[in-house]
């Protein structure tokens, strides 16, 4: 049984920084690309970031370009978003995602965590 485990959301005042990690286990974490994505209330879902199974390759919303850094551990299975100057237009439900190709596309992830709420105050 796949699962996508995330950690590290909470609430930061503006400017601030959190770190998001997302845990796999269940399915063989180096054959997929993995991806964050985000749901503000009333809102659909959008892509964050993504990575390639090698890490050489990453996709970057433009609105968080500069501000996030991602990066990802073969040998733990885990994926990490690094989030800096955080803004409250970045508050959200964040949720990983376990996919074979790196895209902004949600349709295209295969599996997905149960997300973990970002709260920016301003």
């Amino acid at each position: 049984q796949v699962q996508l485990v995330e950690s590290g959301g909470g609430l930061v005042q503006a400017g601030g920084s959190l770190r998001l990690s997302c845990a796999a286990s269940g399915l063989t974490f180096r054959l997929y690309a993995m991806g964050w994505f985000r749901q503000a209330p009333g809102k659909e879902r959008e892509s964050v970031a993504a990575i390639s199974r090698t890490g050489d390759t990453t996709y970057w919303r433009d609105s968080v370009k500069g501000r996030f850094t991602l990066s990802r551990d073969n040998a733990k299975n885990t994926v990490t978003l690094q989030m800096n100057s955080l803004k409250p237009e970045d508050t959200a439900v964040y949720y990983c995602a376990a996919g074979r190709i790196v895209t902004a596309r949600a349709s295209t992830y295969d599996y997905w965590g149960q997300g973990t709420q970002v709260t920016v105050s301003s």
